[in-house]
């Protein structure tokens, strides 16, 4: 079967799901508008930005003059660390648990105007070493057992602050798509006898028509069973089952690599490119968890243009999620672009 010129299923091993790819539908004539996205030049500090430095927050919260990265619990915290811990077991309809939690910020950068790809390396890797280190010390609470961190980047996803941020949330259980993973690399390691993402970079590294970027290290590439146009998973060459199980020359390379990445997207549509980003890993729960391969997932709307989104609706929210653009053919878009980025050419 030719997988670019027939509509057809595709499995992913990581969470057990299927997405459905009607690559001919690409050819059908594109009514719809386009137009390309105004930039909007930021200043280095906006006095009325509630992450910059020195500046208020909710509750009359001073944020102090810092200089790198700023981590906070967030004023607004979906998950609260002293919850009651109840539970209602009414009858098998009716069923609620009390679910206790830290959630926190993660200001990149005092900059108000630097995103992630426009930072240098050295200081993305700050970034990484926060996450690494909230990640372990969130996780060595009692009642902590996953940490989640993530970054809504852009309106788009619902980012209620332009200035460069990302979220840290932990959780009493193992959060629903995370225990998927969980229970899908266990079920391959104790079926195979190695690790699944071990065994999937490889190949893909040997194939190379999903790969966008790489270096010793990290491979970035558009998973073959990709849902979102331009979706993207980043992994490490070895098997690493979270931030803390990474050398020092391997934190500069994911560093190196997030910032080659992000410059790609937002050089694909001439825009600061929105997505939501989120690393799993290794839950916290004192389980040995052999099974676990660290990766960051990329989840970017953009379809067509900075302005033309793809929706889940109709057919994906009813019966089962499906993509047009081949993941083949979204990695060589992403691979062919320029690593300067479009905001840094003059």
């Amino acid at each position: 079967m030719n997988l670019s010129e027939y509509p057809h299923r595709r499995y992913n091993p990581l969470t057990g799901d299927w997405v459905l790819v009607s690559p001919h539908r690409t050819k059908r004539p594109w009514q719809g508008h386009q137009e390309k996205a105004q930039v909007e030049e930021k200043p280095s500090y906006d006095p009325n930005c509630y992450l910059c430095p020195g500046n208020s927050r909710a509750g009359g919260i001073t944020n102090p003059d810092y200089q790198n990265t700023f981590v906070f619990v967030n004023d607004f915290s979906a998950l609260l660390e002293d919850a009651p811990t109840d539970r209602m077991d009414e009858d098998n309809l009716f069923i609620a648990h009390s679910e206790r939690g830290v959630c926190k910020v993660i200001c990149f950068s005092p900059r108000h105007d630097l995103t992630l790809p426009l930072m240098e390396v050295e200081d993305i890797r700050r970034v990484v070493d926060v996450w690494e280190e909230e990640y372990r010390r969130l996780g060595e609470k009692e009642f902590i057992n996953y940490v989640q961190i993530f970054e809504n980047r852009g309106a788009t996803m619902g980012c209620s602050n332009p200035h460069p941020h990302g979220q840290i949330w932990s959780n009493e259980t193992i959060p629903q798509i995370p225990q998927q993973e969980t229970n899908m690399q266990r079920h391959y390691l104790e079926t195979h006898q190695s690790c699944l993402l071990c065994d999937y970079a490889q190949k893909e590294t040997e194939r190379g028509e999903r790969i966008v970027v790489e270096n010793d290290s990290f491979v970035a590439l558009v998973p073959f069973w990709a849902v979102w146009p331009f979706e993207t998973m980043v992994l490490p060459r070895r098997h690493a089952a979270s931030l803390s199980d990474l050398t020092q020359p391997e934190r500069n390379d994911l560093a190196s690599l997030m910032k080659r990445l992000g410059i790609r997207y937002d050089n694909l549509f001439q825009t600061h490119f929105p997505y939501s980003m989120g690393l799993h890993q290794r839950p916290t729960d004192a389980q040995e968890h052999s099974e676990w391969h660290f990766h960051i997932h990329y989840y970017p709307p953009l379809l067509r243009s900075a302005t033309v989104k793809k929706f889940m609706v109709g057919y994906e929210l009813l019966a089962t999620v499906q993509r047009d653009i081949s993941a083949e053919s979204a990695a060589a878009r992403l691979r062919e672009l320029s690593e300067t980025h479009f905001l840094r050419q003059e």
